[in-house]
């Protein structure tokens, strides 16, 4: 069987607005199933990919911290 997971991901936030996005987001984080990581990395993705190189840079910088954070808890 010949599954595009990331095709399949797209497909289904296709026709999404900014707040059922937002939405997707925070349910999948909320949730924390691991079966919700791919969406989430598609996801990732697709703001990296239209974010400038300071907009990376903030992000790097948040997830430095993020890491940070949950590994001293």
């Amino acid at each position: 069987m010949d599954l595009n997971l990331r095709k399949a991901i797209l497909s289904n936030i296709a026709s999404n607005n900014q707040e059922q996005l937002e939405a997707t987001i925070v349910d999948a984080i909320q949730d924390g199933e691991e079966k919700m990581l791919p969406g989430l990395g598609v996801i990732f993705e697709l703001i990296w990919n239209q974010s400038n190189e300071e907009d990376k840079q903030e992000m790097i910088d948040a997830l430095e911290q993020g890491v940070q954070q949950a590994t001293t808890s």
